[in-house]
């Protein structure tokens, strides 16, 4: 084997027009699976990156189109009791959230902003892995008893403290033309944190909305902490199914994952990836056939080298060895070379688009045993072809 090996690659020296011709389909076509393949996986990374690895456990529920319509009004409200009905009907849920939001304007001095202004329960901002650039959490005490504290996204902390000390200042929050005083405790990170956009947002105990704004307030979204991110998905079915049934409507909410929605993002970006790897993958086949024809010729060519190496004793498959390998080490040499080459590619792209590269490995190693096949399929019938040539008529037709 090894022998016929070494054999191939003295009469690829020897004819290097045609074996770089029968290179050029097995290289492009390998080289074109690596570089879709790794777009595919660098989009995949990039979808992970744009959401953040935080969240991917929560489930967000919102009331769905029957209730933005009127069909469901009372029949379905985000209490204190639909809170213990989600924890008794639904599996594996962790913890559950309420959140209501309102728009307000923020005031510190003669600067002020308007904003989102989110009335959120102990813990929530944790349950997103949220890091703060300064200050502290709620407690559980200022939740309880509505503190007037408030903790700033990073966006609107800098518009309204450009020097950055915007800890432990008091500032207005206006709600419906009334203004309330609030001490700033925390001013959070930027960071991608999923759902939660919390660089242009400002948080507020739930306890003081409730005492203060809104008294026994119904939720506008639920947060439900599932116990891995793996079950989230079937959490949000779940809970859609309950509330259905509960309402004996269609759509009566909204419950979305974020872990969905990047597994729905990375099928598509998959499909997509195998869909063009199948069609790069015809230029293999392409060159799977040119190599066949080259090695008919290639047979034709050294029919007296056959006739003398079955006059000298060599057997059938001593012949047929001899060009399957001939034509396998043809594919396996531009298989490699397709590799690198594709490789090169996408780091140069990626690097042009300045974003970090991704290689699938796994498709380095299909696309080479793909390649080998080929050559090993497509140059079956030529080897056969040549172990099959009586060796009298092989020495005569020279």
């Amino acid at each position: 084997m090894i022998e016929d090996f070494i054999n191939a690659i003295q009469n690829f020296r020897r004819q290097k027009i045609r074996t770089f011709l029968s290179l050029l389909g097995v290289i492009i076509g390998v080289a074109s699976v690596i570089v879709i393949t790794s777009m595919g996986e660098s989009a995949s990374r990039k979808i992970q990156d744009t959401f953040g690895s935080a969240g991917l456990d929560v489930v967000r529920i919102s009331s769905g189109f029957a209730s933005r319509r009127g069909r469901s009004s009372g029949l379905l409200q985000f209490n204190e009791t639909f809170r213990e009905n989600l924890f008794d009907n639904i599996l594996n849920i962790k913890k559950i959230w309420y959140n209501n939001s309102l728009n307000a304007t923020l005031s510190y001095g003669e600067i002020s902003v308007n904003g989102s202004c989110d009335a959120i329960e102990t813990g929530y901002l944790e349950m997103y892995s949220m890091e703060l650039d300064g200050g502290a959490f709620f407690s559980v005490t200022d939740n309880v008893y509505g503190t007037q504290k408030i903790i700033l996204g990073k966006n609107i902390a800098d518009y309204l403290f450009p020097s950055g000390d915007g800890v432990d200042k008091t500032i207005l929050v206006t709600v419906d033309k009334i203004s309330f005083a609030f001490k700033v405790i925390g001013v959070l990170k930027e960071q991608n944190t999923g759902m939660e956009n919390s660089a242009n947002n400002a948080y507020i105990p739930r306890g003081f909305y409730s005492k203060k704004i809104k008294p026994n307030p119904d939720a506008d979204t639920i947060m439900v902490q599932a116990m891995s991110k793996e079950r989230s998905t079937q959490i949000a079915k779940d809970i859609e199914a309950y509330c259905n049934d509960l309402t004996g409507i269609e759509y009566s909410v909204f419950a979305m994952s974020m872990q969905t929605m990047i597994e729905q993002m990375n099928e598509v970006t998959t499909m997509l990836s195998m869909l063009l790897s199948a069609i790069a993958a015809i230029s293999l086949l392409v060159g799977g056939i040119g190599i066949m024809n080259i090695m008919i010729v290639t047979v034709t060519e050294r029919r007296h080298e056959i006739g003398i190496r079955k006059a000298l004793g060599a057997k059938q498959s001593d012949i047929r060895r001899q060009f399957l390998v001939e034509s396998a080490a043809i594919t396996i040499i531009g298989g490699i070379l397709g590799i690198f080459i594709g490789i090169a590619i996408s780091v140069a792209i990626q690097f042009v688009k300045g974003e970090a590269y991704a290689i699938s490995f796994f498709a380095c190693g299909i696309a080479f045993v793909f390649s080998a096949f080929v050559g090993i399929f497509f140059g079956l019938h030529p080897a056969s072809r040549a172990a099959k040539l009586d060796p009298v008529l092989a020495l005569a037709g020279e």
